[in-house]
């Protein structure tokens, strides 16, 4: 039963794929899809050519309009969220561009374009904050578990599930002791790859759906010891700095910064990633 329940996990999570583009959008052939498909296919086409010819604020209503229509249908896109952010990016909002890349980069962890385009942007932001140091294995953790998406992840535990029944069945059934040994260590080493895999998933997933980070959209933000403006003021957060959110209280947050340091920030200077 927990090896079935583990299975039901894992498919549960591969039924919210996200839906992922090209780069540079090309279009489809009408048809072999469906009116709605050929309508998206145009105007991520039409973006693209609007990006290409440098018109970043049409490029940007279209990109927007196209994660609105995903965001109704259900359907999450990172490579819309990371052209998006590249739109962004060359409209010098800074801000944008970096919530853009850490939506897409939740969606799609393991995608190195969006890693370095991240980072490109990052760099050109005002706050230089110290991070705090981290354990190795936790740092071990992420760094594997952001190989793949939660859904590949739970794929690939779904798969050494199934190599696992194999095992299982070859150690039952076939009388050969050499076979049987073999199946025995081999299920033993792709029972624990699948229930690395599912945490992986589980991990993912989890912090895609926390929604604990947010980013400065503002040129400065001040950060209070209290949430209330009268406060005393702790320090003050640039655009495109992000924060993680400790705490809610009305319209404020209580967020941390990666060197440890924590305050009251108005949500009206941040949106969640």
């Amino acid at each position: 039963m927990i090896f079935i329940l583990i299975l039901c996990c894992g498919a549960e999570m591969a039924i919210g794929q996200e839906i992922v583009g090209d780069t540079l959008p090309q279009t489809a052939n009408t048809a072999a899809v469906t009116p709605s498909a050929a309508v998206s296919d145009d105007a991520q086409e039409a973006a693209a050519q609007a990006y290409r010819g440098q018109d970043y604020k049409e490029s940007i209503t279209l990109y927007e309009e196209l994660i609105a229509q995903g965001m109704a249908e259900d359907r999450v896109s990172a490579q819309l969220y990371y052209n998006l952010g590249n739109a962004y990016f060359r409209d010098n909002q800074l801000g944008k561009a970096i919530l853009c890349y850490e939506r897409a980069l939740l969606l799609d962890p393991g995608d190195g374009d969006i890693r370095h385009n991240l980072r490109f942007a990052q760099n050109r932001t005002v706050d230089r904050i110290d991070t705090a140091a981290d354990l190795f294995l936790a740092n071990w953790f992420r760094g594997v578990r952001n190989v793949f998406s939660s859904n590949q992840w739970a794929v690939t535990g779904i798969i050494f599930f199934i190599l696992f029944l194999v095992c299982v069945a070859v150690y039952l059934f076939i009388r050969l002791l050499w076979a049987r040994k073999t199946a025995f260590y081999a299920g033993i080493v792709l029972f624990l790859l699948m229930i690395t895999a599912n945490i992986f998933a589980f991990s993912q997933k989890s912090e895609r759906t926390r929604r604990d980070s947010a980013i400065v959209m503002v040129g400065a933000a001040t950060v209070n010891t209290s949430p209330d403006t009268s406060s005393n003021q702790l320090f003050e957060l640039h655009e495109g700095t992000k924060v993680k959110i400790r705490n809610r209280d009305g319209n404020w947050f209580e967020i941390q910064i990666p060197d440890g340091s924590v305050g009251w920030i108005q949500q009206q200077d941040v949106e969640v990633i």
